[in-house]
């Protein structure tokens, strides 16, 4: 399978690649380390060390040009029992655009095409210790790009994995991304590439077809998607917390293709929010199917609710039991929820020839819970058959962590590769490299 990404041109990433091959954003012990082999190599200093490892003492090794020396180095992650690999191919970029030194007249000269890289596609499962990618080439040329290839890697990989998790958790029920407000702004591409490339391999592996739902424009920017969503709480406390009036306006603004979906939970009263928002859309639908203008009644078809309750409060129609299920977007508030806009038709006042198309109506309008959400409580929801329809996820996607961790393995002396690993780690192997030309 195709590595994704794999042949997407430098601009897209949009980053800052002067800054890179000068080492703004490299730790400065690989810039050292890179400057120090250089001026060895201009100086043509060859190895003259007392205690070279064992399996190479026999070596000819006098005649090795220390700042010319070839590695191979392999990267890494170690979280169990596996990662869905991601920003593999930025890396690759990474090490296309960067490798290479400057010259005594200032300008860059690169030298990726030296190179030899593989590297498992995007999207693959990643087990512990199993290389992503693998670099042989003259060290000095690519160590400082250390930090920089590990960092989108640990990144891409950390989003990916956690989104996958989420998806397998909600058995097909669309995720939304609601990370942006949890980081800083600059992370918005890679997350939302990472994100696409789990829902992507999601539909892949279970036959889904689930569409990539981020909130912001530059979470898109990778893959040309753009940011959705409706309106905030702010939003609501604008027109008092009248949710009712507040969507209204919303739909009447807004293009029909926008989903409408109702944020009920501003006055604690999801259940009679919902209702009232559902009853507000349905009535406005109503009345200009009647005037026999259908275009213009689609602005008023209510695609879902969506419950966001604050994990220290209990919405108004939960009955206390516990704590501990009692609070925040709980199983019970989405069933009564769910109970209420079922029923609707039944309580409110409409017309008789109209009640069987409100009850299919109301019972038509998703439900969105979002609030603290991670792959647990999903699992959880999902367990209790709780009907939701879909879930916002957002500060999950950027917790734990998937470090990468770069070593070399092996050098080349005389024309052949020889082992060459800090002790406790050694040369790995993984099926799903390929060559990257």
């Amino acid at each position: 399978m195709p590595a994704q990404g794999r042949n997407l041109s430098p601009e897209v990433y949009g980053f800052d690649y002067d800054g890179l091959r000068r080492g703004h954003y490299s730790d400065a012990y690989f810039i050292n380390g890179a400057r120090v082999l250089q001026r060895l190599s201009e100086e043509g200093v060859r190895f003259d060390g007392q205690y070279p490892r064992p399996n190479v003492a026999r070596l000819d090794l006098g005649s090795a040009l220390i700042g010319d020396i070839e590695v191979e180095v392999q990267f890494f992650t170690k979280r169990r029992p596996y990662s869905l690999a991601a920003g593999i191919d930025a890396a690759i970029t990474i090490l296309r655009e960067c490798t290479g030194y400057f010259g005594p007249d200032g300008s860059f000269v690169n030298t990726a095409d030296a190179l030899e890289i593989e590297a498992v596609p995007e999207g693959c499962n990643l087990k512990p210790r199993a290389p992503a990618l693998k670099v042989r080439g003259r060290y000095r040329d690519f160590a400082a790009q250390e930090t920089t290839t590990l960092g989108v890697m640990a990144r891409g990989t950390l989003v990916a994995t956690n989104v996958y998790r989420a998806l397998e958790a909600a058995r097909g029920k669309p995720v939304f991304f609601f990370p942006a407000r949890f980081d800083t702004h600059a992370t918005q591409p890679i997350d939302g590439y990472a994100y696409k490339l789990a829902v992507d391999t999601y539909n892949r592996r279970h036959g889904a077809n689930l569409t990539p739902l981020v909130s912001t424009d530059a979470q898109g920017k990778w893959w040309g998607g753009s940011g959705g969503g409706t309106v905030a709480h702010a939003y609501m406390l604008c027109f008092f917390a009248d949710c009712a009036q507040a969507m209204l306006a919303f739909a009447s603004h807004t293009p029909p293709d926008v989903k409408r979906i109702a944020l009920v939970d501003t006055d604690n009263d999801c259940v009679r929010d919902s209702a009232r928002v559902a009853l507000a859309f349905f009535s406005r639908y109503m009345e200009l199917i009647e005037r026999g203008d259908g275009d213009e009644a689609e602005r008023y078809r209510l695609f879902g609710v969506r419950a966001d309750t604050a994990a220290d409060l209990r919405d108004v129609s939960v009955t206390p039991l516990r704590d501990d299920e009692d609070h925040g977007v709980c199983p019970r508030l989405i069933i009564n929820i769910r109970r209420g806009l079922d029923n609707l038709h039944e309580s409110a006042e409409i017309p008789e020839k109209w009640r069987t198309q409100a009850r299919e109506y109301f019972r038509d309008v998703r439900i969105v819970a979002s609030g603290g959400f991670d792959d647990a409580r999903v699992e959880l929801f999902e367990k209790l058959g709780t009907p939701v329809d879909a879930y916002g996820i957002g500060s999950y996607f950027l917790s734990g962590s998937n470090a990468f961790t770069a070593d070399v393995v092996r050098v080349k002396i005389n024309g052949a590769w020889h082992d060459m690993a800090k002790v406790g780690r050694e040369p790995w192997e993984n099926p799903d490299l390929e060559r990257v030309q």
